[in-house]
């Protein structure tokens, strides 16, 4: 009886001290997750091509930097943004998989898009050959009587008195500079219904001179806080909208007008070269460069443009309309090149001419000329740096090379070979010094 009460105390002590190593174990048991990542590399550092140079791109799946196994990646491979000459999907060993591809026979640029399933979850990567990019030439055409409606409509400007509005903006203001919400008149859209430009105006503190910059900005409708940081560093600077609207509201405001009013505002009026959305714009443009030289501690000889996307649109539009601009800052621009998709290539942003059905009447196509950024590239008489990727999916670089290529100025690009549409910090930096050595060396 001892014996067997014994054995079952042994017993339930052994039970007792299994489950607890059980339960223990499972405490300190491991799981791991991390980022994946899809990596696509042309075989050429460069990422450039002769035109028909085969090109190679090495497909990796990773997660925190090993071969994830069993992985596999399906890939779409052809000229950017348009039809892809090849599909198909294939395993990833651990050194990854090569996809080879014959080349172009046609300057442009060759895009492979790779995407993976891990864990149920899709991941992307992509890389982008450049086929003879310094060869791509414009589709879109030139018109006879191009700088005569833009001499045009300048006049009108000059008739429009600025009327300039400063609000003090205390909470945007440093120790080292004063910032103001500025309102000035623009042209009339109506008759008697004069526009406005909004802006925040941004000075250094001291005497003077300074240099001046006119930031202008992506597409998007929002507020802005001003370019605080450079006139800090000695430049009086402005940074405008575009939509006619003050730019120191309360984000709610932005984003009704955004899905409303404000919804597509790229193509609105595009039917009519005088009624097409971007000629307030771009007059707008004008009259912000009018209130930079009428500021009192301008040096009156050294202002520059600079901006991104849109923004790059508006800096060559504003260069090539206007004399007193004497440096160009300029990254990844949109509406260049948009009739690329008639030529059966990729075109600029907004891509209206890409949907068959939607914008490729005639007239659109005749008023886009007067408005294309590659017309005023060829106008452009200033230094300029110059910058963007080649894994840009929304300005493709086929666009932005076809508005590089007929810039006689001099220039200078700036490529971040993987970047896409939003910019890296490196960018951004090498941009705003180059601007800063320049504007104070004139």
């Amino acid at each position: 009886m001892i014996a067997t009460r014994r054995s079952t105390l042994r017993l339930a002590t052994a039970l007792a001290f299994g489950a607890f190593a059980t339960h223990a174990g499972n405490a300190s048991a491991q799981e791991y997750t991390g980022t994946v990542r899809v990596t696509v590399v042309p075989d050429r550092a460069d990422w450039t091509y002769a035109l028909g140079q085969p090109a190679s791109f090495r497909v990796t799946v990773t997660r925190d930097g090993h071969p994830v196994k069993g992985a596999s990646v399906a890939y779409t491979l052809g000229p950017e943004r348009t039809k892809p000459v090849e599909e198909k999907t294939v395993p990833v060993p651990a050194d990854g998989v090569v996809v080879k591809a014959k080349g172009m026979d046609q300057p442009g640029f060759l895009r492979l898009v790779a995407t993976a399933k891990v864990d149920g979850q899709e991941y992307r990567g992509l890389a982008t050959a450049g086929y003879a990019p310094g060869q791509i030439k414009p589709t879109v055409p030139e018109p006879a009587d191009f700088d005569a409606f833009w001499d045009a409509n300048k006049k009108t400007l000059a008739e429009v008195a600025m009327d300039a509005k400063l609000t003090p903006m205390p909470a945007s203001s440093t120790a080292k500079a004063d910032c103001w919400h500025v309102s000035l008149q623009n042209i009339a859209i109506e008759p008697g219904h004069l526009t406005h430009v909004y802006g925040v105006l941004c000075e250094p503190m001291g005497d003077g001179p300074f240099p001046a910059l006119l930031s202008v900005p992506g597409a998007g409708v929002r507020a802005y806080r001003g370019q605080v940081e450079m006139a800090e560093r000695g430049i009086i600077t402005l940074q405008i909208g575009i939509n006619g609207i003050p730019v120191n509201l309360e984000g709610p405001v932005y984003d009704d007008l955004r899905w409303g009013a404000l919804s597509g505002y790229r193509v609105h009026g595009l039917d009519d070269r005088d009624d097409y959305y971007y000629r307030r714009v771009y007059l707008g443009c004008l009259r912000a460069v009018d209130f930079l030289v009428s500021r009192p501690r301008y040096d009156g000889r050294s202002l520059g443009v600079a901006g991104g996307s849109q923004g790059g649109a508006l800096t060559l539009v504003t260069a090539g309309l206007d004399p007193r601009v004497k440096v160009v800052g300029v990254s990844y621009p949109a509406l260049v090149d948009t009739t690329g998709y008639l030529h059966g290539r990729a075109g600029g942003w907004p891509h209206m001419f890409q949907d068959e059905k939607r914008h490729r009447s005639q007239a659109k196509i005749d008023t886009i000329a007067y408005y294309d950024v590659v017309n005023f590239a060829r106008r452009v008489r200033v230094p300029g740096l110059y910058a963007w990727g080649f894994n840009d999916e929304t300005t493709p670089p086929t666009s932005m090379y076809a508005a590089y290529n007929v810039i006689t100025a001099q220039k200078s690009l700036l490529l971040a070979l993987e970047m896409g549409h939003p910019p890296v910090p490196e960018v951004t930096t090498r941009i705003n010094d180059w601007l800063e050595a320049r504007l104070k060396s004139r």
